[in-house]
């Protein structure tokens, strides 16, 4: 995919359109969770630091950026890193404030929780708006996004240094292909579900041919988590390869992702588990491995039934094939 990081040998990815030349390291760490105790995660970050994760995944929804701002200070005061610079942190643009006044304010506002100056990559969180206000999950009082006057503000934010490439998150091929009718700063990146269970195989293709990364959330299907699924870590045919190859399941999904040509965001509070999850850039699924996680059978995790409405009252989407423009 491309030259290998210093780090723990986490290769990196160029980004497109980005301030610079923008590497983006394909491995991220993920903090997107319920209900996790500060310290809890502070602790991690510091740990995944240490084991070389240089890519830090947040969003102002996850209620995350304060306390991995305090990590980032923490290990740049211990040394950990020698510099701002090389830690790759994104976060995320929630509907709420989904509205062309109100995206550099909220920038601004993940700026100052993570305690930074900049941040490396800002997603639009989804593709819909919400009534401007507190933030809220789950989301109400839904409104079509204004996509043009939205992404000319994301534009604007990365023109004043606050962010150094934008990009999308659950965005559909049709949503980019608007987008980019329009956009004078394509999306550097599209974030979306990704795993055996959830390919994804024509939305990459898209972005490819598009020049957009596409990086993957809960590519191990999020067990634990109010939106997960144990059909990934339970699967038998992934149970198989990863018995036959002396791996984890988790380790031969994060391959399957790697391989794929995709980036993707991981979790985990354990050690052990963290250091597992970069062990996995210095072997490859075979072709046989491949045709067996290509013949499960698909099954979307987050369909997000609660962004639509039938009679149109109360989302500008009366149904979830018309949210994902039949992607599902």
């Amino acid at each position: 995919m491309a030259n290998a990081a210093s780090s723990a040998h986490i290769p990196e990815v160029l980004l497109g359109s980005s301030i610079g030349p923008k590497s983006m390291p394909v491995l991220a760490f993920g903090t997107a969770t319920d209900n996790i105790q500060p310290n809890l995660l502070k602790t991690a970050v510091l740990e995944a630091i240490k084991l070389g994760y240089r890519h830090f995944d947040t969003a102002a929804i996850y209620g995350s950026e304060q306390t991995l701002g305090e990590a980032i200070k923490e290990a740049l005061k211990l040394g950990l890193v020698a510099s701002r610079d090389q830690l790759f942190i994104t976060s995320k643009l929630w509907s709420n404030d989904a509205h062309p006044h109100l995206v550099i304010p909220a920038l601004k506002k993940s700026l100052e929780n993570l305690q930074l100056e900049y941040l490396d990559l800002y997603l639009i969180h989804w593709p819909i708006s919400a009534k401007p206000g507190k933030l809220v999950y789950p989301l109400v009082n839904l409104m079509p996004m204004d996509f043009k006057g939205v992404w000319a503000a994301m534009e604007e934010s990365q023109r004043l240094g606050l962010t150094k490439s934008i990009g999308v998150s659950n965005f559909s091929s049709k949503k980019i292909e608007t987008l980019l009718s329009f956009a004078t700063i394509p999306p550097s990146v599209n974030q979306v579900e990704m795993s055996p269970f959830w390919q994804q195989k024509k939305l990459r293709d898209f972005c490819k041919a598009n020049g957009i990364v596409v990086t993957a959330f809960s590519p191990l299907g999020a067990r634990g988590t109010s939106w997960g699924t144990n059909h990934v870590l339970e699967s038998k045919v992934l149970q198989d390869i990863a018995e036959a190859r002396g791996k984890t399941i988790a380790q031969v999904c994060i391959r399957w992702v790697y391989q794929a040509g995709a980036t993707l965001a991981v979790k985990s509070y354990n050690k052990e588990r963290l250091k597992q999850n970069l062990q996995v850039f210095d072997w490859e699924l075979s072709e046989d491995d491949l045709n067996k996680i290509n013949h499960i059978p698909q099954h979307k995790m987050m369909v997000r039934e609660e962004l639509v409405s039938a009679d149109g009252s109360s989302s500008p989407y009366k149904s979830v094939e018309e949210f994902w423009d039949g992607e599902i």
